[in-house]
């Protein structure tokens, strides 16, 4: 068997180890690509994304109050909407105690072309 220079012995029950060290001794220092490229950050950008948000929650605050406004609209239109069938219902509870009394139920029965009827027949039994 051949014995090679720097060969290890191949451990097959264990995994093996990382083989190089866990770092260098000093990081190394890197410099961003903005930095190396002599590039700033973009002010117009920044600006235009500001303005976009700004208008964005200018546009929310908007359609909450339109919202709002549509719901006061709905509540108002209802209450005018129950009032007036409160005054119906009124009216038709006074119509119906007028009508139903007996001297009401008689004018209407002679108008519609009903008489009165007369003295029942008793017919006697066998």
């Amino acid at each position: 068997m051949a014995v090679y220079q720097g060969a290890r012995p191949r451990l097959i029950a264990l995994p093996r180890g990382p083989r190089i060290a866990e770092g260098p001794a000093l990081p190394r220092r890197r410099a961003r690509s903005t930095v190396r490229a002599r590039r700033g950050t973009n002010r117009l950008a920044m600006v235009l994304g500001a303005i976009v948000v700004a208008f964005m929650l200018a546009f929310f605050s908007l359609a909450q109050q339109v919202q709002v406004s549509a719901t006061g609209y709905d509540i108002g239109r209802l209450q005018v909407q129950q009032e007036r069938l409160d005054g119906r219902l009124q009216e038709l509870r006074s119509d119906l105690s007028r009508l139903g009394r007996e001297p009401a139920v008689r004018r209407l029965a002679l108008v519609a072309g009903l008489g009165q009827l007369d003295e029942p027949i008793i017919l006697p039994a066998r």
